[in-house]
This record gives C-alpha cells, sequence and structure tokens, in this order.
C-alpha cells in the first residue's frame, strides 16, 4: 500500500515537473529557439523565387546573399 502510494506521488511529481518545464519553455522561449545565428525565425515559411516563382528557403537565401 505504501509503495503504491509512493509511485503514485512520485508519477505525479515528475509529471509536473514535466508539464510545469513545457509551460515555462512555452511562455517564455530562450533567445536560441526564437532565430538562427543569421537573425531568421526559425518558423518563417519559404519565400517565392523572383524569376521562376519556386518556393526557397530563407536560410538558403540569406547564405547566397552572404556569399557563403
Amino acid at each position: 500500500m505504501t509503495k503504491t502510494l509512493l509511485m503514485r506521488g512520485y508519477v505525479l511529481l515528475v509529471t509536473l515537473v514535466c508539464l510545469g518545464a513545457l509551460i515555462f519553455v512555452y511562455a517564455r522561449p530562450p533567445e536560441s529557439l526564437r532565430t538562427t545565428r543569421d537573425g531568421v525565425p526559425f518558423f518563417t515559411p519559404p519565400v517565392a523565387h523572383p524569376e521562376t516563382g519556386d518556393p526557397l528557403d530563407l536560410g538558403d537565401l540569406i547564405r547566397h546573399y552572404k556569399g557563403e
């Protein structure tokens, strides 16, 4: 009986810690999770190529103009 209560308490504690961490990271994400080192937001949609209209990754476009 005591072992069962201790295990349930442990599972509840781990669950609360995990949920708390997820809520914290969602509410106040660190700067490194917001943008790349080039300053591009992580969840940026593709941009259209001006001549062909093909979708391009914004990171590829920035690397092209930086000469990398």
